[in-house]
């Protein structure tokens, strides 16, 4: 068997850096194998550089910043508050430096990884070619992540527009930006760009912004950002056509059967994602779509030593999620006894200020699966935290079946991705919500509102 190994030139290659990748060819090499990791991009994917991080970072010096703003009402003399726009972002490159993945190769290569930079296309089910190199391996990981959909609107390939992915590159906020999509990212975008003074329309084909998520959250979250932020929220809204004017752009837009234009400085597009599977897969004959990578529930592809994880598989976009994946992957390449991911109660979060949280099933889920549900809602009012930080703005929204088991929760308030998880533990062990009741929750956490949904259903 060993002799047989060694006609290739590694135990396993790993296409895509990201949070999938890396942590499968991290667990791989520790296992003794040779491994080799692709990165098309920048080392570490998307999360380090150019998604989480240093959104995140932003968001915080953001959150801050208006916290700050609104001090006087505390006794705190912040009128004459201002901020230095390359000084955050010094801030998040080195929210981005100290992560140690972003844009790093010697991260994998002090681990015994090779790490190989350029564009990997498959050859053949065991050989790919990246930078005019051509390499061999027992087994494949395909983690090649997702990326943002350019749609295809009149006039937008003759304009400068931008994605998540290249905003953050901006040397100074744009004093106007029309963006397209109400996706979770947008919806952070549109709130951080607002806070440091730029005027913001978000424009959504659907009838509300994070409409991934239960309509009480995209109905409150954009009256937030129209009455705190003054963003211009275009739900129902179809994007006809970008032009020039001037040095600004112009975006006209259908929305309730009225044809309208907004002129712009510049123009930001997150909308959809969709997998990236140009890699010549249909060589190594790993049956795919533009939906993603076609994969069992242990994450084998049609082909058995080739697996994948991550976005590419098309199905949960986030970073967690692909974590779980790649450790999946790394253990069934690894080991002969397969394991299947578990994505009960797998937490979603918006980082705004309030927060957005959910975990498990939303309203429109248990109404697809035709289940029979109770629910209760409670403001985020009722609670004496929201009285000595003076924010109420927010609620708490459990859903459970007729036995009262919890199957679903969402939380839009201060730290609502902290406070979500408990609601996923319930959920992940079938608890009910006077369990969830009856477990003491500490006075003056914002927590207690979770205790006050889940008595309302108990």
């Amino acid at each position: 068997m060993a002799q047989k190994q060694q006609q290739f030139d590694y135990d396993i290659i790993v296409i895509g850096s990201g949070a999938g990748g890396s942590i499968a060819a991290t667990l791989a090499a520790k296992d003794g194998k040779r491994v080799a990791i692709i990165e098309a991009n920048t080392f570490g994917g998307e999360s380090p550089n150019w998604g989480d991080v240093p959104t995140k970072a932003l968001l915080h010096a953001a959150s801050l910043y208006d916290e700050a703003k609104k001090g006087m009402r505390f006794g705190i003399r912040s009128s004459m508050l201002g901020y230095n726009y390359p000084s955050l972002l010094a801030w998040k490159d080195l929210a981005v430096k100290r992560t140690g993945a972003g844009g790093n190769r010697h991260y994998y290569e002090k681990q015994g990884i090779s790490a190989y930079h350029g564009i990997a296309h498959f050859l053949s089910p065991h050989e790919i070619s990246v930078s005019r190199r051509h390499l061999s391996a027992a087994k494949f990981l395909i983690a090649t992540g997702s990326h943002w959909d350019i749609p295809g609107i009149i006039g937008l390939d003759k304009l400068k527009y931008y994605t998540p992915k290249t905003i953050l590159s901006l040397n100074k906020p744009p004093k106007s930006l029309f963006i397209i999509g109400g996706s979770t990212r947008a919806v952070e975008l549109a709130q951080l760009f607002a806070t440091f003074g730029t005027k913001v329309f978000i424009a959504d084909i659907h009838d509300r912004i994070l409409s991934s998520e239960d309509e009480e959250v995209g109905t409150l979250i954009a009256k937030l950002l129209s009455e705190q932020k003054g963003v211009t929220v275009l739900t129902g809204t179809r994007i006809l056509s970008t032009t020039k004017d001037g040095i600004m752009k112009r975006v006209s837009y259908l929305r309730g059967g009225v044809e309208k234009s907004i002129k712009v400085d510049d123009i930001l597009l997150a909308g959809e994602r969709v997998p990236t599977v140009d890699i010549g897969l249909e060589n190594a004959g790993v049956d795919y779509s533009a939906k993603g990578v076609e994969a069992s529930n242990t994450l084998q592809t049609t082909q058995r030593h080739i697996f994948a994880a991550g976005d590419v598989l098309g199905g949960q976009s986030y970073t967690h999620s692909a974590m779980l994946e790649g450790r999946i992957a790394a253990h069934n390449m690894l080991r002969r006894t397969p394991i299947e991911p578990d994505y009960t109660a797998t937490p979603r979060v918006t980082f705004l200020s309030p927060e957005v949280a959910s975990v498990g099933l939303n309203e429109e889920d248990c109404l697809r699966r035709d289940l029979a549900i109770v629910k209760s809602m409670v403001p985020l009012s009722i609670v004496g935290r929201a009285n000595v930080s003076d924010c109420s703005d927010g609620f708490v929204k459990l859903i459970a079946n007729k036995k009262g088991q919890l199957l679903g929760g969402t939380i839009v308030a201060p730290h609502a991705g902290e406070m979500i998880h408990e609601i996923g533990l319930a959920i992940k062990y079938g608890l009910t919500a006077k369990e969830l009741s009856e477990l003491p929750h500490a006075f003056l956490s914002w927590s207690e509102a979770v205790r006050a949904a889940a008595a309302k259903l108990g």
